[in-house]
């Protein structure tokens, strides 16, 4: 176990470095990018859905994940708004300002699906049901997100429903302990993430490369959190974005993206990294206000993925694997799951 947590340190702490490197060249970027370069930067909504299914046979733990997001258009939002942004400790103080909304739904669920009662030492039936409002800044050299998720854990997320109904259409098999999930709790989270992309990608011909470190943090009864980790990319027109987003933990990505016209294709590959240091998890902790089934997290978190991106005028398409390092004691595997993407402008 020691050595095992020796490890997922140490990529926190190569990860944490790496995300401070470009920080000189990224404010010599600030002060000379032209943020109208790309004038067709209007709303985009994103749609992410994650399941183990799209990867594995194995039905358990992170089981499912689905985020339906609307990004406004650059600086599309109202006066008070972008004044109010100056003042926000770790935003530039310029950049394109966009809004967000969102909603979407988590569930989670121990490796043994037949047994009815508790299994004690795996990890608790939950769900998680939330609305999110976000404000991004955008210089093109670095993104800020603020956001703030609002909603509710246990019976009342509906993921027993929503997972129960989605099995018997696939014919998998239904988890027969969702009376034990955790109980009913308001859930509420305030985030913060940073990516960098401080710096010109190295290219060779039509072949762009670069490096887009991050870090942030979670504050809540949800997940509280510090984060940190690197995406690398080799494509064509890196800049239209900072790779694709996933659902909150793991590494980060903008949803919304630079639009060219229909007649350009664009694509890259990519694969990252993120180490967590984890204070507080309410799916492996167990409730808050009330006593419920609850496991022994592990403080250090690593993830890794790996993906491809194509982007065709106003649509983006993503697809992602992702292997996260076990969560708590007693997991004997780690945590692969999928992850498909679609944005579109309008």
């Amino acid at each position: 176990m020691f050595l095992a947590e020796w490890r997922l340190a140490s990529v926190l702490t190569i990860c944490s470095c790496l995300a401070w490197l470009p920080a000189g060249a990224e404010e010599a970027k600030d002060e000379a990018t032209d943020v109208t370069e790309h004038p067709d930067r209007g709303p985009i909504i994103t749609l992410q859905v994650e399941n183990d299914y799209f990867v594995s046979d194995d039905d358990s733990q992170y089981t499912h994940g689905m985020l339906l997001s609307y990004y406004s258009g650059a600086n599309e939002i109202p006066g008070i708004v972008r004044d109010g942004a100056q003042y926000l400790p770790f935003f530039a103080e310029w950049g394109d300002l966009r809004s967000s909304f969102a909603i979407g739904q988590n569930m989670f669920t121990p490796d043994d699906l037949s047994a009815t009662g508790v299994v004690e030492d795996d990890r608790p039936y939950a769900g998680w049901l939330h609305f999110d409002i976000g404000l991004t800044s955008d210089t093109q050299a670095r993104r800020d997100l603020l956001e703030l998720s609002l909603g509710v854990v246990g019976p009342d997320s509906y993921a027993q429903q929503f997972q129960t109904e989605f099995h018997k259409l696939i014919d998998a098999p239904v988890g027969e302990g969702w009376d034990n999930q955790i109980n009913n709790e308001p859930a509420i989270m305030l985030s913060y993430e940073r990516q960098f992309r401080g710096y010109e990608p190295l290219r060779v011909m039509d072949v762009e490369a670069d490096a887009v470190p991050n870090w942030g943090f979670a504050v809540g009864n949800v997940y509280t959190y510090g984060s940190t980790g690197v995406m690398f990319r080799l494509g064509s027109d890196l800049s239209q974005d900072y790779g694709p987003p996933l659902i909150q933990p793991s590494l980060p990505g903008s949803g919304y993206f630079e639009r060219r016209g229909w007649d350009e294709v664009n694509w890259y590959v990519f694969g990252g990294m993120e180490g967590r240091a984890v204070a507080y998890n309410i799916f492996l902790d167990g409730n808050t206000l009330s006593d419920s089934h609850s496991v022994t997290k592990e403080i250090f978190v690593g993830e890794v993925q790996a993906g491809v991106v194509v982007t065709v005028g106003e649509i983006r398409m993503a697809f992602t694997q992702i292997l996260r390092s076990p969560e708590f004691e007693g997991q004997d595997h780690p945590d692969h799951y999928g992850a498909i993407t679609l944005s579109a402008g309008f």
